[in-house]
């Protein structure tokens, strides 16, 4: 491939700005154009950037890649038109509404291994995930027995986020689709994918037809027991992941983010000793950077030129966790039987 990369972004939101930042301090990579249905026509920006009101617009261009910001409803759709345009796509989350339009996608692709498909599953790349996963991987801190998650905001529609979140038809699902997803996939990530689930899911705060809190509780095949609250009542915002293990502990606390209303963000390393009497020795580290968008851009542009795998995020990841959502939606039979939803197994759907 002679030259950086040319991308296209779709849907030139908040995400779509912020992807545009990262794509533009690159060097093997630059943005060529845009769309988004609120810029009402075609045209150029004074950078020579052209923008459109249409993803077809944008299909337009000469790109090699593409970024898909778009909202839940049209997401599959935009990312199946760029692959079947010989485009790498590079996807936020959720990958779509449900399953099945995410397994539209992934099917697709599977036609054409040559292109790539990632998934921003942003949280991954922060510094005190990163950290904690090392320390998983040494052993040292033994096994994993369980995990405790809390990530909660104080209402469905926060910074500057558009009213689309609140409607089933375009989203899919509430809190636990919008931002629980984050947790569910990074319990997946040191947890191991879960077989058993129990939930209880409700919209009784606002009201909406979407989730504004789901509760799950959730058992892998190895016995690992995950613990999961995501919230749109939490007032005070919070993200909070603990992580057992038969030699101590790791707490993630506080993530860092654009609103700066998660707190600061840490990872606490418990060491447990036989003679600690339950008052073990800890240690704290304080993160103050966000590489995060930074590093999986990085990682996407590295598997286009290398011609190697997507290592987070990739098609199969965001099945697996579109999957575990799906799962806790439908435990609670209540709210499965209430919005007519359908369980997928590993082969069909029922």
């Amino acid at each position: 491939m002679n030259g950086p990369l040319r991308a296209g972004i779709a849907g030139f939101g908040v995400v779509g700005k912020r992807r545009r930042e990262v794509i533009d301090q690159r060097n093997d990579m630059k943005t060529v154009a845009v769309c988004d249905r609120t810029l009402g026509r075609n045209g150029t920006f004074d950078d020579g950037v052209h923008y459109f009101d249409t993803y077809q617009g944008l299909l337009g261009e000469e790109l090699d890649v593409l970024f898909v910001c778009m909202s839940n409803d049209i997401a599959a759709e935009v990312c199946i038109a760029g692959l079947n345009a010989d485009l790498h796509v590079f996807c936020e989350k959720p990958p779509a509404r449900d399953v099945a339009e995410t397994q539209a996608v992934v099917d697709c692709h599977a036609e054409r291994p040559g292109q790539k498909l990632k998934y921003g599953f942003n949280h991954r790349y922060h510094d005190s995930v990163q950290d904690a996963l090392a320390i998983l991987r040494t052993g040292d801190l033994g096994e994993v027995i369980n995990l405790r998650g809390v990530y909660g905001k104080s209402q469905l529609i926060t910074f500057d986020q558009t009213s689309w979140r609140t409607q089933r038809d375009l989203a899919g699902g509430g809190v636990l689709l919008d931002q629980g997803i984050h947790m569910i996939d990074l319990m997946r990530l040191f947890g191991g994918d879960f077989t058993d689930v129990k939930s209880f899911v409700s919209n009784q705060v606002w009201g909406y037809d979407v989730e504004d809190n789901a509760y799950a509780l959730m058992r892998s095949e190895k016995g690992v027991v995950a613990m999961l609250h995501s919230s749109a009542s939490q007032w005070r915002h919070r993200f909070m992941l603990e992580i057992g293990l038969t030699k101590g502990a790791l707490t993630l606390s506080g993530i860092l983010s654009g609103s700066k209303s998660y707190g600061a963000e840490t990872l606490t390393v418990t060491y447990r000793d036989d003679s600690d009497h339950g008052d073990p020795r800890e240690e704290t580290t304080r993160y103050n950077r966000d590489p995060s968008w930074a590093m999986e851009v990085a990682e996407f542009a590295d598997a286009i030129f290398d011609d190697g795998p997507i290592s987070n995020g990739s098609g199969a990841d965001a099945l697996a966790t579109m999957k575990l959502v799906y799962d806790v939606y439908c435990a609670d039979p209540d709210w499965r039987a209430t919005w007519g939803l359908y369980i997928f197994d590993q082969e069909t759907q029922s």
